[in-house]
């Protein structure tokens, strides 16, 4: 059983609990209005003590640019702001690289490390580097099945395979026969679960369809002659919210009946649900992701918190959206959140 680093006290933590006493001391004697606690209430820091702020590093696959990731990572700046921590996000969707990044972080001295395993293996090592210097590492997203195993502390995420039986069984509900699940990343353990566990549950034929999601044109193309192919296909189930935009085109393009449902929200996504071109989407709260893994570090390092006590994950997902809920949903898919 993999045994946690004990919560680092380095001179930055005994920085972080000296100011505390000092904060404490000064709250006691002071009176009414008239004190001056030197806490900033939006943050929940100390004021002057930037000399103390906790380095964390937030690592993922993401590839540039795209909306899920940067919904992640606002979450992940909106817990460091609170906490008063300082940032670091950085991204590489090929696995090599993003080992890299970690062992970057460890070079960088960070006092916590948050990362994906969409890849499971290529971490295996930095991860096993990052616990022998004594860094905390939580996962987040990708690696359900691989987060204990490696020796992570606590893992934020959904159950994949989990949340596409339930897709499944909403599959069953609408009375679709054959499903084409649209893989966009072929070796993401993450994505193959979510077809893997739409297979165990639908009714109907499930058959799996994989794409380069780096090139929209190519995923168009693909998934427009395989439909053309076979009339009979009466579902496209995608992984990411904007392969469900494009396969709406694709399916007109290519005359098909298909109705389509996808995995992930964004704001057009959810404007889709609202007028009927998509059927449903289920929300893994990315924002939530980021928020609970960068916050859970600093309660490990302040107060030796441990999410789910390592035996558990904590689960974000899956938040069915259709179009009977989708108007409370679409204010924080506006801004950016959902």
């Amino acid at each position: 059983m993999n045994t946690p680093p004990p919560p680092r006290t380095s001179s930055r933590s005994v920085r972080v609990a000296a100011v505390a006493s000092v904060a404490l001391l000064l709250l006691a004697g002071c009176s009414g209005a008239g004190g001056d606690s030197r806490l900033d209430s939006g943050t929940g820091a100390a004021q002057g003590a930037d000399t103390a702020r906790l380095k964390i590093a937030l690592i993922t696959h993401g590839g540039e640019g795209d909306a899920f990731w940067e919904r992640v990572r606002k979450g992940a700046e909106a817990a460091a702001a609170k906490d008063g921590a300082d940032l670091t996000y950085a991204n590489d969707s090929d696995p090599a690289g993003q080992a890299q990044l970690v062992r970057d972080a460890i070079g960088d001295r960070v006092d916590g490390i948050a990362l994906t395993l969409a890849k499971p293996a290529a971490m295996r090592a930095p991860v096993a580097a990052a616990r022998a210097a004594g860094i905390p590492v939580v996962g987040l997203n990708s690696g359900i099945d691989a987060w204990k195993s490696q020796g992570l502390l606590e893992y934020f995420g959904q159950d994949e395979s989990v949340t596409g039986a339930a897709v499944g069984n909403k599959l069953n509900e609408l009375k679709a026969k054959h499903a084409l699940c649209v893989i966009h990343e072929r070796g993401n353990v993450a994505l193959e679960a979510r077809c893997a566990g739409v297979k165990k549950t639908f009714g109907g034929r499930t058959e799996n369809l994989y794409v380069e999601g780096t090139d929209p044109e190519a995923v168009d193309t693909v998934l427009t002659a395989r439909l053309r192919q076979d009339p009979g296909i009466d579902e496209v189930v995608t992984l990411g919210a904007q392969f469900a935009l494009d396969a709406v085109g694709s399916v007109k393009s290519a005359g098909s009946r298909a109705h389509v449902a996808t995995f992930d929200l964004n704001a057009d996504l959810a404007k889709a649900i609202h007028a009927g071109t998509v059927q449903f989407a289920v929300d893994q709260q990315p924002y939530l992701q980021g928020y609970l893994a960068v916050d859970s570090l600093w309660l490990y390092e302040t107060n030796g918190n441990i999410s789910g006590g390592g035996v558990a994950p904590v689960l974000t997902g899956p938040a069915f959206v259709t179009r009977t809920n989708v108007t409370a949903v679409s204010k924080f898919a506006a801004a950016g959140t959902r």
